[in-house]
């Protein structure tokens, strides 16, 4: 029987039997569907790695129809989204679309990359969330290789004019004479186009490391949402309870 060494991410658990459980595991190489045998018993040494949110080095085993879970190093439980119901309303938004734009034998490493360094924003900050949740999805669009035009208009092509609109016609900034002809083209300000321009063009660390006036976050959260949902073909429908 062969151990091997996985670093990954629960993003979701099923009960199993009795006592056991299912659990889905992100890794850099993609998703793994693993069982934890005993998991859900009291005093199961596998009970805290194997819920929502826990990230560690696994040591799994492959079993008849599926890994199996042997241990686990649990490097992070992301606590503080655990114990507040409204970040968890985050998170639990945010893993629906990682879960449906991942796979078995991936390279998830960005993504996965992305996906933690979000928990933690959420997790240990009091950053705006929903400029976090806009943030997110806008860099995941630019991983899956929906990268939206931002050095020129994405209609005339011109780079000397004046971008203050977002088409998700023609997936980019856009200036107010093309405007005119895409009826869902929509007037940004000038700082939600610079903040378009640093999401695309930020390393992972520095991501996160701006902020914005509520109107600009309004004007980001909308770009973000149905740039993602049109670019998915999907409706991520995401109703705060608080």
């Amino acid at each position: 029987m062969g151990i091997i060494k996985v670093k990954g991410i629960v993003i979701s658990e099923n009960k199993l039997n009795d006592y056991d459980k299912m659990v889905t595991i992100l890794t850099p190489n993609g998703k793994i569907g693993c069982a934890a045998k005993g998991a859900r018993r009291p005093k199961s040494q596998l009970m805290a790695a194997t819920q929502y949110l826990c990230f560690g080095d696994f040591l799994i085993y492959q079993g008849v129809s599926s890994y199996n879970i042997n241990s686990c190093e649990i490097n992070e439980l992301f606590y503080n989204i655990r114990i507040d119901l409204d970040k968890l309303q985050y998170a639990a938004h945010i893993t629906k679309i990682i879960n449906d734009v991942t796979d078995e034998n991936q390279n998830t490493y960005k993504i996965l990359q992305l996906f933690l360094n979000t928990l933690y924003v959420l997790s240990e900050t009091d950053k705006n969330k929903d400029l976090t949740i806009s943030i997110f999805k806008l860099k995941l669009m630019c991983l899956l290789g929906f990268t939206p035009i931002i050095d020129r208009c994405s209609a005339c092509q011109k780079n000397d004019v004046i971008l203050n609109y977002f088409s998700f016609r023609d997936n980019g900034l856009k200036c107010d004479i093309c405007s005119r002809q895409d009826k869902g083209a929509i007037e940004i300000s000038e700082a939600t186009m610079t903040a378009i321009k640093y999401i695309v063009m930020a390393p992972p660390k520095k991501l996160f490391s701006f902020n914005l006036s509520e109107e600009s976050i309004k004007e980001l959260e909308i770009v973000s949402k149905v740039f993602l949902n049109e670019k998915l073909d999907k409706e991520y429908i995401f109703e705060k309870m608080f």
